[in-house]
């Protein structure tokens, strides 16, 4: 079994004061990383970089929210001033304001658009000219979800950003492919502040809280666990052992892990000349309509109580 040493590289976290975002941090500092860990809470963001260290990590905070360019630099510069270089982008900051499309105010929008989305493009951008200056390469790992996969109800901002995201990954592993930078997208299924407002999940997560093992119907059923559960992914696409890996959409939760596949064409129908309106009303129920594609995050199979 390789070894995951990331030893003298250094790694910006965003988001990574609590939750996924701390696991993340903590996996790539006990494979020998240094972190940058970044939160909009300065106390929140001191008591993370204080449970890395204690444990022999190496980690400072940044508190800024990210979204804007002057936030990205910052926390690159901070990455380069206290160790010298910068390796690892994980984009993983970002924020609810769940709505029917109906209730959805501009505000509630461009908040979720501007944390997820502009987020990972500033965040993203700043850390590709870092790297490619280096000349050594890099990680950027973006941090998607199950909803900009197959949309989720209330949620067209977050699932719209997390599409987003999941767009520049392919795009950003062309781009940066010569530069031997790596760009791949996350799907993370956790027990987190998020997830424990599902009522479904509630019990379960309690039940976790109190020391009890999840069952296997959903570590390995559903894919569901605990952020520490998703954050082993973390530092091995960061590693050596991932260089050959780009370019893709990688889920992980519980004891699975699985790859998404790209969109990609399924069906396709010919008329000579082109299509009109009635030969499309006609040829659609027995050629490319005859297989559409199911949309939402499906439910969790409960066991029958």
């Amino acid at each position: 079994m390789p070894s995951i040493d990331l030893s003298g590289k250094a790694a910006v976290v965003t988001g990574s004061g609590r939750g996924l975002g701390l696991a993340y941090a903590h996996a790539l500092a006990a494979h020998g990383a240094s972190v940058v860990v970044n939160d909009v809470d300065e106390a929140v963001a001191e008591a993370a970089v204080k449970s890395i260290t204690e444990v022999g990590g190496k980690a400072v905070a940044e508190v800024v929210p990210v979204g804007t360019a002057e936030a990205a630099d910052r926390l690159v510069a901070r990455a380069v001033e206290e160790f010298g270089r910068l390796d690892v982008l994980v984009t993983n900051a970002g924020i609810l304001r769940d709505k029917v499309l109906w209730k959805m105010t501009d505000e509630d929008f461009e908040a979720v658009i501007t944390t997820h989305l502009k987020g990972t493009f500033t965040c993203a951008r700043a850390a590709a000219v870092r790297m490619r200056e280096q000349g050594e390469g890099g990680s950027l790992i973006l941090v998607g979800s199950p909803a900009g996969q197959r949309g989720n109800f209330g949620q067209t901002n977050y699932a719209a950003a997390k599409a987003g995201i999941a767009a520049m990954a392919r795009t950003w592993s062309m781009e940066l492919g010569r530069a031997n930078i790596t760009v791949n997208a996350i799907v993370p299924v956790a027990a987190t502040a998020m997830t424990e407002t599902i009522p479904a999940f509630a019990p379960y997560i309690e039940a976790m809280r109190n020391g009890e093992p999840l069952p296997d119907f959903l570590r390995k059923g559903e894919g569901f666990g605990t952020p520490e559960d998703c954050a082993a992914l973390v530092p091995f696409l960061a590693s050596e052992a991932a260089r050959g890996v780009t370019g893709q959409c990688v889920g992980i939760g519980g004891d699975k892990v699985a790859l998404w596949s790209h969109p990609q064409e399924i069906r396709a129908a010919y008329a000579d000349g082109g299509w009109t309106p009635e030969a499309l009303a006609d040829a659609w129920p027995t050629s490319v309509g005859a297989e559409l594609q199911s949309v939402g995050i499906p439910a969790p199979k409960f066991p029958e109580a």
